[in-house]
Formats: C-alpha cells, structure tokens, sequence
C-alpha cells in the first residue's frame, strides 16, 4: 500500500470517528451526557490525545532523523566518488580508464535512482553493462604502481572504495526498515477514538464538521509525511539529487 492510499485510510478513518461521534450525541438517551458523563469522557479523550500526540511526534522525529541521514550519505557518497577521480588523476593516465568506470557507475546510479535527470546527464554513457563499484576495486587492485607515490594514491582510491561500499550497504540496510502495520493500526484506532470523542462531545452544525474536516486532513497529512520520509529514494518527498549531479560534472576534469 502506498502512502497516498494509507493517508486517505486515515482521514477516512478520523473523519468518520468524528461524525459518528456527532451522531451517537443525538441518539443516545439524555443521562449519557451528563456533566459527570462528559467529564468521564474529557478525561478518556485527553488520555488518548497525550497518547497520540506523543507517538506522532516520535514518528515524526525518527522519520525526519532517518531521511536527514540518508541526504547525509548521499552527499557524502558524492563527494567521496570526486575524491577517489582527483586521486586516480593524480596517479597517471594509467588510471583514465578506471576513472571512465567511475562516470559510468554514477550516471547509471543517478538514472536509476532520478530518471528525470537523465537529460541532466550530459556526456554520460548509459548503454551497455552496467558498472558497480566491485568491478571498479577490482581494476583498481589491477593496477601495478610504478612507484611509492603511485602506490600511496592506490591504496587511498581502495580505501575510498570500500568507504563507498559501506555507505551503499548502509543505505540498503536502512531502506529496509519501515512503520511496522500493527502499530499504524493502533494509531489509527486511538486517532478514530479521540475524534469520536470530540464528536460526542460537540455541538450539531457546519462550523464544528469543517473544523472535524481540517483536524482529519492534518492527522492524515501527518502520516503521509512520516511514510513518505521512510522512503526517501522514491516517492514525493525524494532526496534531491543535486549532489551527485554536480559531482558527475566535475568527473573527470
């Protein structure tokens, strides 16, 4: 399910536990709305809303962590694939072709990730096999230096590799995780309660249903902003690509 879908489910949900609410006041005889009711129903409905309140703003935060560290990676990721082309050009024109290997393993990362980009991409090459950074450690391990110097820039592009290695499996790692279902269904069901408590608890008219109508939309709006920064490599909150874009103009200069 995706997060559009799930945020209507949401406000579906909310919005529904609002009215419902507004239709049981009518129904129900008139002792279940005591001033002792209401404040029993008060204290249940500030209980819930803490409770709410409280994990959506802990959703919040860890999603927003999470997205912020993966723009991180990103963008360390850039520049540590322009540090390893400014290294091999300081090795020797023996290294221009692995410095080729790299353009092409980051154009074809940035096609894969921001096919809107692709026109952006200006001197790629995106035909062919594609180029992964194991096949970039093993031509640099194919090197033979000629000298300590050339050995020194060797083990530094290897290191840097390995560096980019670990920042892709990291991301994949973290990719991974997402909000587990059972405890979106308990917020759902805590959201629902409190609006179908604030609805028992209202009057009947126009201004109180907008108002049920706008409070649906933010708690939905909310949850869409947490299932959208768990997916930070796709969907409509993607992490910009601006930085491994300006460090492929830089290849190879």
């Amino acid at each position: 399910m995706n997060s559009i879908l799930i945020s209507l489910i949401i406000f579906a949900c909310v919005f529904g536990g609002s009215l419902f609410g507004l239709f049981l006041r009518t129904v129900l005889p008139g002792h279940h709305l005591s001033d002792d009711a209401k404040e029993a129903v008060k204290l249940g409905a500030g209980l819930v809303a803490t409770l709410t309140a409280l994990v959506l703003g802990l959703l919040i935060s860890s999603s927003k962590g999470s997205f912020d560290t993966t723009s991180t990676m990103i963008t360390q990721s850039g520049a540590k694939v322009l540090l390893m082309d400014r290294v091999l050009a300081n090795y020797g024109p023996e290294a221009k072709e692995i410095r080729g290997l790299l353009k092409r393993f980051l154009s074809a990362r940035i096609a894969k990730v921001w096919p809107e980009q692709i026109e952006r991409l200006q001197g790629a090459d995106l035909s062919g096999k594609f180029t992964d950074m194991e096949e970039i450690q093993a031509a640099l391990r194919n090197l033979v230096p000629q000298n300590n110097l050339q050995r020194s820039y060797q083990a530094k592009a290897i290191q840097i590799s390995d560096d980019l290695l670990q920042i892709r499996w990291l991301l994949f790692e973290q990719l991974q995780t997402s909000l587990p279902p059972m405890f979106l269904g308990v917020l759902i069901f805590w959201a629902t309660v409190l609006f179908a408590c604030f609805g028992l608890l209202a009057p009947r008219n126009g201004t109180v249903v907008v108002v049920f109508l706008v409070c649906a939309i933010s708690v939905a709006g909310a949850i869409f902003l947490i299932l959208e920064m768990e997916k930070p490599l796709t969907g409509a909150m993607k992490i910009s690509s601006a930085p491994l874009v300006k460090t492929l103009g830089r290849l190879g200069k």
